[in-house]
């Protein structure tokens, strides 16, 4: 075997087992990612849209949607990344906006996964 055949066996043989490891890899940032988020939700967002009497994020959500969408923001799968942060980055209503030194963008961005994907799965 030459050695361009050796290396190509080599590369081939380190591809195959490095593939299922790779796998893992990437999956570990995304659950990372996602208890980030909720880490922030919990911190930043859940006294006001959580379940239950006296949240007032919840309480007008339900006032102005009446149940469609879900006033639960975890149960609306109507909410994209981008939507999620114009409203956290400029308020609505009673809501304040959310600066960069309280909500950073990476936390946003790992917030807006949160939110996405708890709604999806329920």
């Amino acid at each position: 075997m030459t050695m361009r055949g050796r290396l190509i066996a080599t590369g081939l043989a380190l591809a195959a087992v490095s593939a299922p490891h790779a796998q893992e890899q990437s999956s570990a940032p995304a659950q990372t990612q996602l208890a980030r988020g909720q880490q922030v939700f919990t911190y930043w967002c859940a006294t006001c849209h959580s379940a239950g009497p006296g949240m007032p994020g919840t309480q007008a959500l339900q006032a102005k949607y009446h149940g469609n969408p879900p006033a639960l923001l975890l149960q609306r799968t109507d909410l994209t990344p981008q939507l999620i942060a114009y409203f956290v980055r400029n308020g609505v209503s009673v809501m304040p906006l959310f600066r960069k030194t309280e909500i950073s963008a990476a936390d946003l961005d790992a917030l807006a996964a949160y939110i996405v994907v708890t709604a999806r799965t329920h």
